[in-house]
């Protein structure tokens, strides 16, 4: 009897973990996308930025310092993309790419791709501007389904009031901050 008074609990309590877990699950997969800002001055952003911390990420594995990414507008509209990092041997790592801007009222969603066939690029990847500086002295980078996260600067470094005011406005997006690490931008 005892048995299975247990057997029994352990049925119900597993039932409730896994309704609890699915109810978890779909409320994270519901949540609705980050919310970018109202405009954004291409002229204005273009330009060098340090990155001052993001979400690990595979692509960005081998870089352990002095991480850049460096923006220019070109004839045709677009925007050359060249991302510049150090790995642990202090071997600089370069990749070149483009975005493409697609919400043009607004500037503030774009299209990045590192990838080209004989000028065919297949793969996109969402860039989000959402969070940004009246003086374009920092900005936050997102993607929808909040997988990526960058904080960038116009300086290597930024004050501590400065990322709480950052931290607080990714949390307000609906971020997890403790998923951002801090980018090492000096060589030592």
């Amino acid at each position: 009897m005892k048995v299975k008074i247990n057997q029994m609990l352990f049925v119900i309590l597993t039932n409730i973990l896994l309704v609890v877990n699915v109810g978890c699950a779909q409320n994270e997969n519901t949540k609705s996308p980050p919310t970018t800002v109202s405009k954004v001055d291409l002229q204005k952003y273009a330009g060098l930025w340090y990155e001052i911390a993001k979400i690990p990420n595979s692509f960005q594995d081998h870089c352990a310092y002095g991480t850049t990414a460096e923006y220019k507008i070109r004839p045709d509209g677009e925007i050359s993309v060249i991302n510049r990092c150090y790995d642990e041997e202090g071997n600089l790592d370069v990749a070149e790419g483009v975005a493409q801007v697609v919400n043009k009222k607004t500037n503030s969603k774009l299209e990045v791709s590192f990838v080209s066939f004989l000028g065919w690029r297949p793969f996109w990847g969402d860039y989000w501007i959402i969070g940004l500086d009246d003086n374009y002295q920092w900005a936050i980078v997102g993607h929808p389904e909040r997988e990526y996260g960058w904080i960038l600067s116009r300086t290597p470094k930024l004050s501590d009031e400065k990322m709480e005011e950052i931290f607080a406005l990714l949390t307000k997006q609906g971020y997890d901050i403790n998923k951002f690490e801090m980018t090492n931008q000096d060589s030592n």
